[in-house]
């Protein structure tokens, strides 16, 4: 059984006050979600993700097409007790305390007693809510209010969880909490679908991922696999090194750009062995700083889409005639 699939899913909104015309946010998208796997959901801004989010916890409704979450409709009772949900800009009543309002959540999910207030002790720690936890939220920076938000998605220990942009106003520190916490969800047997912007955090946490623009999914599958994301040559940072040491790496090297005294970025070709060339960059004196791959970054492959899309579709996603 699938954890999440979808038909032709579409979704349209009616914009405009006089005459309202209808605009299409979301077109026939269909996807499949594995069970106990981490699933991106990556676009721009305004590509659909959120709408896509909001039509899998029945929060809006389609226009047309089909969903299937664990196997039954969204708004089947044994879904929601079953599923977690963090929106993009949580709110939350500014006088409760964060340890209230978890309280008031695992009330509405029947827990009782002791060990409701186990299990909110318990998420609190978990997402760096300590001390804190009996200020009021409007207390609370936007990062603090986030962390809250993936605890209260979290409260009924749910088999699926939708994340919209869960890094959102984090930190370094919180970004590096919260994909830990993806992966021990995934570890445990839960299934993540989150939406996001950002190519490093599909990367690091991803099993697989679709792409969206414009309302309409462009690409799924590995990152590995697509090749708009292949590595396109290795960028090395190199400190101590003499300008001569750079002379002998000959065509291997496509750009060197000075930093500073004695420090440089060298980019090589793909099909150039980095180790080699640190390796002999270290025999002239060089000290390796770091190695990174180069490659079309997910902010320059929604540009190529939208462009494309833009020179070939009329202005504006109305509704096709028919």
């Amino acid at each position: 059984m699938l954890a999440i699939e979808t038909e032709r899913l579409t979704k349209d909104y009616a914009v405009g006050f006089w005459r309202p015309r209808p605009y299409r946010a979301l077109d026939s998208l269909s996807l499949q979600v594995e069970p106990n796997e981490v699933f991106g959901f990556l676009g721009p801004n305004g590509a659909g993700k959120t709408t896509t989010l909001k039509l899998l916890t029945e929060l809006i409704y389609p226009t047309s097409g089909r969903i299937s979450v664990l196997g039954k409709p969204p708004s089947h009772p044994d879904v929601r007790r079953r599923v977690g949900y963090l929106p993009e800009a949580p709110y939350f009543y500014d006088y409760l305390s964060a340890e209230e309002l978890l309280t008031y959540f695992a009330g509405l999910f029947g827990l009782r007693g002791a060990e409701r207030s186990r299990r909110v002790a318990s998420l609190l720690d978990r997402v760096g809510i300590a001390g804190e936890r009996r200020l009021p939220l409007r207390k609370f920076s936007k990062g603090m209010l986030q962390r809250v938000g993936l605890a209260q998605a979290l409260i009924n220990e749910p088999e699926l969880v939708f994340l919209d942009e869960p890094m959102s106003g984090l930190d370094p520190i919180g970004r590096r909490d919260v994909r830990a916490l993806i992966l021990e969800l995934r570890d445990r047997g839960c299934t993540v679908f989150f939406s996001s912007h950002i190519l490093s955090d599909a990367e690091a946490l991803c099993s697989r991922v679709a792409i969206v623009v414009g309302g309409q999914m462009v690409i799924s599958g590995r990152l590995s696999e697509i090749l708009a994301f292949e590595v396109s040559g290795w960028e090395l940072v190199m400190a101590d090194l003499q300008p001569a040491a750079l002379e002998s790496l000959g065509s291997a090297v496509r750009k060197v750009t000075r930093i500073s005294e004695g420090r440089y970025t060298v980019e090589v070709t793909p099909e150039a062995e980095p180790e080699r060339i640190v390796g002999e960059l270290r025999s002239r004196g060089g000290r390796f700083v770091s190695l990174n791959p180069v490659r079309t970054t997910l902010e320059d492959y929604f540009v190529q889409q939208v462009t494309a899309r833009k020179a070939t579709a009329p202005a504006g996603r109305a509704v096709p005639e028919g």
